[in-house]
């Protein structure tokens, strides 16, 4: 590697550790080629890359990137894994598969810009990844908006029935409710109107009584009574005819 292909893989390295959020420096002494293809496999579902440089071009690389934290364990075999995506599900496959191979011993690195100890590291490694985290959220934020929809499901089903009630009662048709009689059923409309049950009807005993008087005959006259001389009617018939013919 003449010198321009080394400047051109310290500025690469410097570029990669300003944009990893992560940096994890590890031992990795022993490793296969494809132990090294396998791990590199997994992480890439972490958005993590692994990288094995020289230490002195590394030692470069983190003084043009501001990341001298990272001089202190560049001594022997190291890698780099480069974070830019779920730390805690790269770090999580480093400590699984270096169980595994009983290989891949941390170092040191950086998280967010802080120095990340062995300890830290393995606290992140078994926490849930980025996916699981997001399944729980998002179970913890459906819990409270599923009570919510049941909660308006029955109040929406218990107006429904309360309106149902009051359709029934006439309170919505606009027609007034029928008044229940006394034994709780509706009194009947009546058939006819008082007006027409008067004129077609009279009243009792108001008519009774009246009818056409009894024809008089001659002789009906009370006894006692005087009576009057036939001859004055007479008289008095032919008094009244002079009367119309004078005039």
């Amino acid at each position: 590697m003449d010198r321009e292909q080394k400047t051109a893989v310290v500025d690469e390295l410097a570029t990669e550790l300003k944009d990893a959020t992560a940096i994890f420096a590890v031992d990795y002494r022993g490793i296969s080629v494809p132990q090294a293809a396998e791990l590199r496999a997994d992480l890439r579902n972490a958005d993590t890359r692994f990288r094995v440089v020289k230490n002195r071009l590394t030692l470069r690389a983190a003084d043009a990137a501001g990341t001298d934290v990272l001089k202190e364990h560049l001594s022997g075999p190291t890698a780099l894994a480069l974070v830019k995506g779920d730390a805690a599900l790269a770090a999580k496959t480093i400590r699984r598969l270096g169980s595994e191979w009983e290989l891949l011993d941390y170092k040191g690195g950086l998280m967010d810009g802080q120095e990340l100890d062995p300890d830290s590291f393995t606290a992140i490694a078994k926490l849930p990844g980025r996916e699981a985290l997001n399944a729980q959220l998002a179970g913890v934020v459906a819990s409270p908006l599923t009570g919510l929809v049941r909660g308006l499901g029955s109040m929406i089903q218990g107006l429904a029935l309360q309106l149902g009630q009051i359709a029934e009662q006439g309170l919505v048709s606009g027609e007034p409710p029928k008044e229940a009689s006394s034994d709780g059923e509706a009194d009947p409309e009546p058939t006819e109107s008082p007006e027409e049950s008067s004129e077609e009807q009279a009243p009792e005993g108001e008519d009774a009584g009246q009818g056409e008087a009894p024809e008089t005959t001659e002789g009906d006259a009370d006894l006692g009574e005087p009576q009057e001389d036939a001859s004055s009617d007479e008289q008095t018939s032919e008094d009244s005819d002079e009367k119309e013919d004078a005039s």
